[in-house]
């Protein structure tokens, strides 16, 4: 059957591949050939090779109380979290379908990744109980709905490193269990498959650690041990996927010893540098020597979130405690900051978030 009645299969696949993101569930529903055929990996390669997808920030972000003297709930100061998301080249800004059982707000330090045209939404703390959570939820921007994924195996475990390959699998490293033991096991998760997967340990226990996948490569960065709580390493593991080994660990990888939560790899583009914010400015580490990007914005010196694409690094952040968060964007080729507009229900606190290209 043809995609599109009286028109060549190649004029109408063209056609779907202008479709706006936020269009594709209902495009999918129209007949059974649009939907398979805007579900097949290909149909999502021919749009990021044509220059029709689109790139997309969602993140964890707390929700700003129009009317500061009432509290969003009573006998409560936690901050409320949902899911928003931004369109840095055009400066929209939207939230996203709430995820089920979140009523209350989502997981905090709950982590978001991008697999292909998958979000996964993976563990945190339950914010009225506290209690962990070690549960998994994808939403399909392509059907525009969230599916429960299986949970977490292994026991309770927060405050992991967690990042995905972009296309399959995402990959979870260290934290700690119920007990404040610092952990040094990994897992993989199949997404296509509803999978998990238990990788080799890592040398180290890494609590507080920060994940990147680079260059095809599970970076997993800094975290502290036991023993040593709170007090931050400045070493690094990289599992490599090809050998399914973990490499060499690498002593001094942050120079010094320092909490890594911002640290970013670089785009595909950009050979073997991983990003960092740092004493007020943006730094470059490549052939194992951090240097000087540039100088952040004064308006965003309290660094929440970053990350990187296409030659552009996003920085999100405050002024100060308490003051509203903006976003900026750096091109890294000119050294230049463009600062993204947002409406106040969008300056909340950002906890995590991730790159998409849909």
């Amino acid at each position: 059957m043809a995609l599109i009645t009286g028109l060549p299969d190649d004029i109408a696949r063209d056609c779907l591949l202008r479709i706006n993101y936020d269009q594709l569930s209902a495009v999918a529903s129209v007949c059974k050939v649009w939907r398979s055929e805007i579900t097949l990996p290909e149909f999502r390669r021919l749009r990021i090779l044509s220059g029709r997808c689109q790139k997309l920030i969602v993140m964890v972000q707390a929700l700003v109380d129009p009317n500061p003297s009432v509290t969003l709930f009573k006998c409560s100061v936690t901050p409320v979290y949902r899911l928003t998301l931004c369109e840095p080249e055009t400066g929209i800004w939207c939230d996203l379908p709430p995820v089920p059982d979140s009523a209350t707000g989502l997981p905090m330090f709950c982590h978001v990744v991008g697999v292909g045209s998958d979000l996964v939404l993976i563990g945190g703390w339950d914010p009225m109980t506290w209690k962990v959570s070690q549960s998994v939820y994808v939403y399909d921007f392509v059907s525009g709905r969230w599916r429960r994924g299986k949970d977490m195996p292994g026991g309770p475990r927060t405050f992991f490193g967690c990042a995905s390959d972009f296309h399959r699998t995402v990959y979870v490293a260290g934290g700690h269990d119920d007990e404040k033991n610092a952990l040094r096991s990994a897992l993989v998760y199949d997404v296509a498959t509803d999978e998990w997967i238990q990788l080799p340990d890592m040398e180290r226990e890494r609590d507080e650690c920060k994940a990147v996948f680079h260059r095809g490569k599970f970076h997993v960065i800094g975290g502290y041990s036991t023993e040593m709580q709170g007090c931050f390493q400045s070493s690094a593991e990289a599992y490599d996927v090809a050998t399914w080994k973990w490499d060499r660990l690498r002593e001094d990888f942050l120079e010094e010893a320092t909490c890594p939560r911002t640290c970013v790899e670089g785009d595909i583009d950009d050979d073997e540098a991983i990003y960092m914010c740092r004493g007020g400015e943006v730094v470059r580490r490549r052939d194992s020597t951090w240097q000087k990007v540039s100088k952040l914005p004064d308006e965003v010196r309290n660094v929440a979130y970053v990350t990187t694409w296409k030659g552009r690094l996003l920085v999100i952040g405050s002024a100060g405690f308490g003051e509203p968060h903006i976003a900026f964007t750096l091109d890294l080729l000119k050294k230049t900051w463009t600062k993204i507009e947002s409406p106040q229900k969008f300056t909340g606190h950002v906890q995590s978030g991730c790159y998409m290209e849909i």
